[in-house]
């Protein structure tokens, strides 16, 4: 059986359960957001319930948020509301930020190393923890409210409280809330959707990352490929194997030099690397691959080369490829290019405009400035280094 809700994505929900629990008002739970919190706060219910957690408390559910968002804003430089006038306006991804800067954790932190430097830096995080819990446990809850034809007064948090564990004697709520005070307060969990969750995590999990998506990419219109940038991806799902094969043919034939070194790239000695990073574009299209010095490699890592420096030679190794793989003489490397086409070809201006047989040095260059340099200024503007 299935809820659907904005007439875009479904939420499925095993029959049985809707006879007991208001299922629409659990897909109402991050309906009109402000902010990125209700995905976050939500999915951290789900994966604490997962775990077996039956009482938690606000700090503990936030902590998990943190951890949860730590990747998508550090990785992928991902903001989780979006930017007002050069400033971050999210206080979980300014929570991020600060622990990333007082902890120096990598971005593929685990959650445990992220958990255990939270502990340590507790008071510094204290302040935007405290903006996390002013609104979200409660609003989360507005749904079931409204099924109630409950009238609330949102500015007064005991009173609805009060109201939420009557209303669960009768219409059992997700979590009911304690009287604690501020982060220490109460997360008490429902007995009845404790076990709808667990037997439903997959479709419900699968529900806040379709949600949180288009929240995500409705505030970082110019990032590509965000659904991947939720979470650390498998580095097998990186397809460098023909490239690689093609630029060593490449390398067996013509003397290469390095982008960044200006020296002649030694074969077995280089890897091949993205111009704009992999963790932007999120792909392993070939006109952004280069071999470069495997020296380099780790120094450069997810930053941009500085376009005006290094762009040029770039280009220059770019339409030597393209030279060969159009030379009749060499059915080889023409050969190794084709085998790219499945995994490393997939744009059409590539396909169509930068790779066609003619083009002139001129002709190549700015075909490939023209497509290249808006992907490189917004991952600028989305806030990436440079190198």
């Amino acid at each position: 059986m299935s809820n659907s809700f904005d007439n875009q994505s479904i939420l499925k929900i095993n029959q049985e359960y809707y006879n007991n629990l208001d299922i629409e008002g659990f897909s109402l739970m991050m309906k009109d957001p402000s902010y990125c919190y209700k995905f976050y706060w939500l999915e951290a219910i789900v994966k604490l319930i997962s775990q077996d957690v039956k009482t938690t408390t606000f700090n503990d559910i936030i902590d998990e948020m943190i951890c949860n968002a730590w990747y998508t804003v550090l990785e992928f430089h991902v903001h989780l509301s979006g930017m007002m006038e050069g400033e971050v306006r999210d206080g979980l991804e300014r929570a991020v930020l600060l622990l990333a800067q007082l902890s120096d954790l990598p971005a593929n932190a685990s959650k445990v190393e992220i958990k255990n430097e939270i502990r340590k830096y507790d008071n510094k995080l204290k302040v935007y923890k405290d903006q996390l819990t002013k609104n979200v446990p409660y609003r989360a809850l507005a749904g079931f409210f409204d099924n109630a034809n409950a009238v609330i007064n949102w500015n007064r948090i005991n009173v609805l409280i009060t109201y939420a564990e009557v209303l669960n004697t009768s219409r059992p709520l997700p979590y009911t809330l304690g009287h604690a005070s501020g982060l220490k307060r109460e997360v008490f969990f429902n007995e009845n959707w404790i076990r709808l969750i667990n037997d439903n995590a997959v479709s419900i999990l699968g529900w806040i990352q379709f949600e949180k998506v288009r929240w995500l990419q409705n505030n970082n219109p110019e990032v590509p490929s965000l659904v991947y940038k939720l979470a650390p991806m498998d580095e097998k799902m990186r397809k460098l194997k023909y490239v690689r094969e093609l630029w060593e043919a490449i390398l067996h034939e013509k003397q290469i030099i390095d982008v960044f070194k200006n020296e002649p790239i030694k074969q077995g000695k280089y890897d091949i690397d993205h111009f704009i990073p992999w963790s932007f574009v999120m792909n392993d299209e070939l006109w952004n691959l280069m071999p470069m010095d495997s020296s380099l490699n780790s120094a450069k890592n997810n930053r941009l080369p500085r376009w005006n420096d290094y762009f040029p030679a770039f280009a220059r190794n770019q339409f030597i490829l393209y030279g060969m793989i159009h030379d009749t003489s060499k059915p080889v490397i023409r050969h190794r290019y084709e085998k790219c086409l499945k995994d490393n070809l997939h744009s059409i201006w590539a396909n169509q405009e930068l790779y066609r047989k003619g083009n002139t040095e001129e002709e190549f260059y700015n075909i490939l400035q023209k497509n290249m340099q808006p992907v490189y200024d917004s991952a600028r503007r989305q806030g990436y280094q440079v190198w």
